[in-house]
């Protein structure tokens, strides 16, 4: 499975930006897809998941609300929808594959892709 994730840039805090990522696998509707994202000098962190046929999502509490996880089976790509940014979104965000539901565990996703920059000024 090879994941590439894109869309990261610069916003103003309240903005908003879609993260995209595609991915390479024959059948991508068997695998839990999550995004996880990593701020500067802090441990990766679980952001929001979404289940294989896409009819089930859950969130960090620090994103819920602001924040929506949704996939294309068809065109095996999963998108993370950002809204109301905050600078405290600043991060690395990692999309990850995983065939278990329910995991916010880094260790709960076996395939990872290179991560997109998101950066929110003040």
């Amino acid at each position: 499975v090879q994941l590439q994730a894109s869309g990261g840039g610069l916003v103003q805090a309240g903005g908003s930006l879609r993260l995209s990522c595609p991915a390479s696998v024959r059948t991508f509707s068997s695998y839990v897809m999550g995004w996880f994202r990593q701020a500067p000098g802090k441990e990766r962190e679980f952001v929001a998941a979404i289940s294989w046929s896409g009819g089930s999502t859950y969130y960090a509490d620090s994103v819920k609300g602001r924040f929506t996880v949704s996939r294309d089976n068809a065109k095996k790509t999963v998108f993370l929808q950002m809204n109301s940014l905050k600078p405290e979104d600043t991060a690395v965000y990692y999309c990850a594959a995983g065939l278990s539901w329910y995991s916010t565990t880094v260790g709960g996703y076996a395939y990872w892709g290179q991560g997109t920059l998101v950066t929110v000024s003040s």
